[in-house]
């Protein structure tokens, strides 16, 4: 019963391995904006970046399309901006085969005010500690609207889904620290710095009151010499109580990534190492 030539073999082997059609990789994936999908000059101009930087073979990828109405979603409750079809530019490719740290790559030669550093406070801030993600533009642009596309890659890729209130706070902590670096000139490194320090400072201990969270900010643009006003001081502030405010829905997001990774990705608990177990198991006769 158990009798099979390798060669036999070899081709089920191939059928696991390579899903019929050449089946995209389930843990890359590409969001572009849609003013960039629509015009096949810019779409080209952000292939080449993310075929360049992450070495990749795009036929292997996903992709979606981020909308004016996506993202309007989000940013009119926070800053009020509207955006139309013609101006969501900035997109992202997602990798999440590396699952141990976070990385952002930005295109600084495109993407004008929002930094790496930026993307991974707020990530962070989302619950989102894993995988690398790229970020570019086919022609100047923020990135503000970038994040929206990112979050929405990683619910593609992991099939779980980010609570409103996470993506909420996330964005709002995009959109004023880019508000910030626009109309004060704070150097935006130094920016992400301070948010996230004091972010993990009010974190630790649990820091919920507002004006605890004023005079931690304040203690600390003192201490570093950041030139910004009581306003961006109060804004900041209102972002960071919100990303503290929502942690329990965070914890709970990362409760349920940390399941899916720990699952074998989005392979669906299928991985090399059980194939190679099975096929071991078989030529020793158990």
């Amino acid at each position: 019963m158990k009798r099979i030539t390798i060669p036999i073999l070899a081709i089920l082997l191939v059928g696991l391995l390579l899903p019929t059609g050449f089946a995209a990789d389930s843990n890359l994936v590409i969001t572009y904006g849609e003013t960039t999908y629509a015009n096949n000059d810019y779409k080209s101009v952000v292939d080449a970046f993310f075929v360049n930087q992450a070495n990749v073979d795009l036929n292997n990828v996903n992709s979606k399309v981020i909308t004016a109405d996506q993202v309007n979603q989000v940013s009119s409750g926070i800053t009020g901006k509207s955006y139309s079809s013609n101006q969501i530019l900035s997109s992202a490719f997602l990798d999440l085969k590396d699952n141990d740290n976070l990385e952002v790559s930005v295109d600084k030669s495109k993407i004008t005010t929002i930094t790496g550093n930026m993307y991974i406070s707020a990530l962070k801030s989302a619950g989102i500690t894993s995988g690398h993600v790229y970020v570019t533009s086919p022609v100047s642009a923020t990135g503000e609207s970038a994040l929206a596309g990112i979050m929405n890659s990683y619910e593609e890729v992991t099939d779980v889904k980010i609570p409103e209130t996470v993506k909420e706070a996330a964005n709002d902590e995009i959109y004023t620290q880019a508000e910030i670096v626009e109309n004060s000139g704070v150097d935006a490194d130094k920016l992400s710095k301070l948010v996230d320090d004091v972010k993990q400072e009010v974190s630790k201990g649990n820091v919920t009151d507002h004006g605890t969270i004023v005079n931690i900010i304040n203690n600390y643009v003192q201490n570093n010499n950041i030139n910004i006003t009581n306003v961006d001081i109060e804004n900041l502030a209102n972002t960071i109580q919100q990303v503290q405010n929502v942690q329990g829905d965070v914890n709970h997001y990362k409760d349920q990534v940390g399941e899916f990774l720990n699952n074998g990705n989005s392979t669906g608990g299928f991985s090399l190492d059980s194939l190679f177990d099975w096929i071991k198991a078989f030529f020793n006769g158990n």
